[in-house]
């Protein structure tokens, strides 16, 4: 249901968010830790700002002190200017490179929106944010909160290490566990994605050895660090198995060779069909992003990234 809120013993929440598009239930959460201090990390997207608002009135709360932001991509991000309205005196925090973004998110959402067409449509736009509310994460650290920089997943990605846990946003790629306590795992690594960046993000964050992990994507994990190794070695597999599609394929149906193949053989996404028809249409579609990126990191000679526009999800 949107606007449902998974509560846990200490008071953390998932506050879960469907936008107006088909197969988007159970995909986008914004999760609330009561503290002090109290904070958000990530808000959802513009279109599901008013189910964040009933849903934190449902818990009582009446202050924030920061709004943490792992990365600027419409389904995380996109509730923002409006959020943030409702809490005057909560601080926005996230990359440097996203501030401006953020002050004026025109082209922030243009970007998006050509990247993701109805999706993007579906989040909806972003509103902006005073820039005197924002604070770059590059160095941040308050009343035990600590920004660390994660690119991977974008090149403005944030996890942050808490009393609460580890706040990994999307650096650990997809994560579901279903009732049956299956697991299916899929990597978040869209256009332009590059390899080693992605892995120099992951094992910073095993470095921490996290035990209390959340998801953006979606959900609580007692063992962050079995997931962080497990999904480090998930795109390793990702990189051999692609590098072979490419060897071995030629003409414009290798993405779906791969797409084909990848469900198949990687044995982290053999729960894909346990997801309703729906959300098996936005995993595929998210797949061939996924896929793309790879495709991109591996054709490209494996080059250092460049700076860019955060827009893609």
């Amino acid at each position: 249901m949107s606007g449902s809120i998974d509560a846990f013993d200490d008071g953390l929440a998932l506050i879960h968010l469907t936008p107006p598009l088909e197969g988007f239930e159970q995909f986008i959460g914004a999760w609330f830790v009561p503290g002090p201090p109290a904070f958000l990390v990530d808000v959802g997207p513009a279109s599901t700002a008013g189910q964040l608002l009933k849903a934190l009135d449902a818990l009582g709360v009446t202050r924030l002190d920061y709004i943490l932001l792992s990365h600027l991509h419409l389904d995380h991000a996109g509730a923002v200017g409006r959020i943030s309205e409702r809490f005057p005196r909560a601080r926005v925090v996230c990359h440097e490179t996203g501030i401006a973004h953020l002050v004026d998110p025109a082209r922030l959402f243009a970007g998006a929106r050509s990247v993701l067409g109805r999706v993007a449509d579906g989040y909806g736009p972003i509103d902006p944010v005073a820039p005197e509310r924002l604070i770059a994460a590059q160095g941040f650290e308050a009343q035990g909160i600590r920004a660390l920089i994660t690119p991977g997943h974008a090149p403005h990605h944030v996890s942050f290490a808490t009393p609460a846990g580890l706040f990994a946003g999307e650096a650990c790629g997809v994560w579901y566990r279903f009732a049956e306590g299956v697991d299916y795992m899929r990597p978040a690594t869209p256009p332009r994605f590059f390899l080693d960046t992605a892995l120099r993000s992951i094992d910073a964050l095993i470095a921490c050895a996290p035990v209390r992990m959340a998801m953006g994507h979606l959900g609580l994990v007692a063992d962050g660090l079995g997931l962080l190794q497990r999904h480090r070695d998930q795109l390793l597999f990702w990189e051999k198995f692609l590098a072979r599609c490419v060897q071995a394929s030629a003409g414009a149906d290798i993405l779906e060779r791969a797409r084909a193949g990848l469900l198949r053989e990687d044995p982290r996404m053999a729960a894909f069909g346990r997801f309703p028809p729906p959300a098996q249409a936005r995993e595929n579609y998210f797949l061939g992003n996924s896929i793309s990126g790879f495709l991109g990191w591996i054709s490209s000679g494996r080059g250092a990234p460049p700076d860019e526009t955060p827009a893609a999800s």
